[in-house]
């Protein structure tokens, strides 16, 4: 078997997820209760067997650090496995930050040269799924291929978000030849999206990045918008399709709508059959005592997690380690993050709340007749959902619309209204 190295693209922050990645990157979100969206990522790699591993970390990645540890969680410590946090560092220029994810891997030739494998894998830590990496490289290794992209249908009407690639499908195999790419093109010709997959032979990856390195100019270089539209026509490049479950967790609308395909009889999310692994040492998961349920609660489609309490009606939810729903609070359509607190008589409906969040008795989160988009960010929140940063305490009776934004850290004493009408942004 081929020597495969990875890197993990795991150190942006996008401005879609608004005030979930104030303090973390992207790929450290906590998802589905117990795990972080990069254990995905993590997880696919060690049942492929793949266990040297460099992740590309750069924006506030204290959270990221501590989750990785010593990769242990994952199987990747130890004689010839490692998983390797590497952030930019200081060299020839006062700051050499990462431009762009191509940018990224070429500042890190010295660990490719360290560990000299026969091929490079490169994959994306901020999507959800369970897809077998050993499929991709015997495809990739049956056609003689210099470069393969992992490719999955998507809607026509919904490729203009993504990296199109137009393959040539060969008979009996996963996939074919790439023989055009286009990032986010305005229309597309294709339903075949990226999946920010791509498995290089290592000398043509070096070839490449050779070509790219030192980066002086101000805009990022992409591996899909700058290197594989023209390495289609000089390398022997393959797309190969996948046909399983992607979650994407850009937006803040997608990163609930693909908590919310964990419920219901065609669920596509199968966390125990996918053997996701996480570090359960982190928010002191193992720590906690099971899940309590009382009495009077009322349950339907709910992720219950270790040191959960539930004492009102919870539907249709996803509740993180340590949350608490007091007696007659209702929670519907909702995610909670880990040490939430939902004091008596609150009703949260279609709310997404980070850590340590608190919420009043006989507060009003979320629900209501339909609303227009938030004011302040109408491209980023208009489905209706209200969005609470971390470690923010909301009064008791406070009223707050639908498509609000409340920032991290705000007080009880900060709210000089108990209104907070639809649209609102709070900071």
């Amino acid at each position: 078997m081929a020597s495969i190295l990875a890197f993990i693209l795991a150190g942006g922050r996008v401005d879609e997820l608004s005030v979930l990645t104030y303090d973390r990157p992207k790929s450290a979100l906590p998802f589905a209760g117990n795990f972080r969206v990069i254990d995905f990522a993590l997880s696919n790699l060690m049942h492929a067997r793949i266990w040297q591993v460099g992740i590309l970390s750069q924006y506030r990645s204290a959270s990221l650090i501590t989750h990785i540890g010593n990769g242990s969680s994952w199987d990747m410590h130890g004689h010839r496995r490692q998983v390797a946090l590497l952030p930019p560092s200081k060299g020839q220029q006062d700051s050499d930050w990462y431009k762009g994810t191509a940018d990224a891997v070429a500042h890190n030739l010295e660990f490719i040269y360290e560990n000299n494998p026969d091929l490079v894998m490169i994959v994306s830590g901020d999507h959800i799924y369970r897809m077998d990496y050993k499929g991709m490289i015997k495809f990739h290794q049956d056609q003689e291929a210099d470069v393969s992209v992992g490719f999955i249908k998507v809607p026509l009407n919904e490729a203009h978000r993504f990296g199109c690639g137009t393959i040539k499908t060969i008979k009996g195999h996963p996939g074919g030849r790439l023989i055009d790419y286009q990032e986010k093109p305005a229309q597309p010709q294709s339903q075949w999206a990226s999946l920010t997959i791509y498995l290089f032979k290592t000398k043509v990856l070096l070839e490449v990045l050779k070509g790219t390195h030192p980066h002086t100019g101000r805009e990022p270089i992409e591996f899909g918008r700058d290197i594989l539209p023209s390495l289609v026509h000089q390398y022997r490049v393959f797309g190969y399709a996948f046909s399983g479950y992607w979650g994407y967790t850009r937006t803040l609308d997608e990163y609930w709508r693909t908590h919310m395909d964990l419920f219901g009889p065609d669920s596509r999310i199968d966390l125990k059959s996918w053997q996701i692994r996480t570090n359960l040492e982190h928010e002191r998961i193992q720590q906690r005592q099971p899940a309590l349920v009382g009495p009077g609660a009322k349950v339907d489609q709910v992720l219950l997690t270790y040191g959960c309490v539930v004492e009102g009606t919870v539907k249709r939810s996803v509740l993180f380690p340590g949350v608490h729903i007091e007696e007659g609070a209702v929670v519907e359509d909702s995610i909670l993050c880990f040490d939430t607190v939902v004091e008596a008589g609150a009703v949260l409906k279609k709310v997404l709340a980070d850590k340590r969040v608190r919420v009043g008795e006989k507060a009003r989160i979320g629900g209501g007749a339909k609303a227009g988009p938030n004011k302040a960010f109408p491209h980023l929140l208009s489905s209706g959902l209200t969005v609470i940063g971390r470690n923010t305490h909301l009064p008791p009776k406070i009223r707050v619309g639908m498509n609000c934004i409340l920032d991290p850290y705000l007080e009880e004493d900060y709210f000089k209204s108990l209104e907070i009408p639809s649209g609102a942004t709070l900071s």
